[in-house]
């Protein structure tokens, strides 16, 4: 099994991560601020040099307005189209 980071399924969760910010209207800095995090964690994140665990992700989802489930359905949506 290759690595998840080298897959195309990890680049659509990338995308979904910067997808969901910009659809809730946020910069990285206003986004970072939400977090009680620096613009360069958010934007790291959103590059994939940095991996969010299950527990981040959801704090993520909260600052957006959104659910877990929610997050996990768009991005289950991008994988599929």
């Amino acid at each position: 099994m290759e690595k998840t980071i080298y897959t195309t399924e990890y680049t659509t969760f990338l995308e979904a991560l910067r997808r969901s910010r910009e659809h809730a209207g946020l910069t990285q800095i206003e986004f970072a601020a939400r977090l009680k995090v620096t613009q360069s964690f958010v934007s790291k994140c959103e590059r994939g040099e940095r991996r969010l665990d299950i527990v981040e992700l959801r704090h993520w989802c909260k600052a957006l307005g959104i659910t877990l489930v929610q997050f996990l359905s768009t991005y289950d949506d991008m994988c599929n189209n």
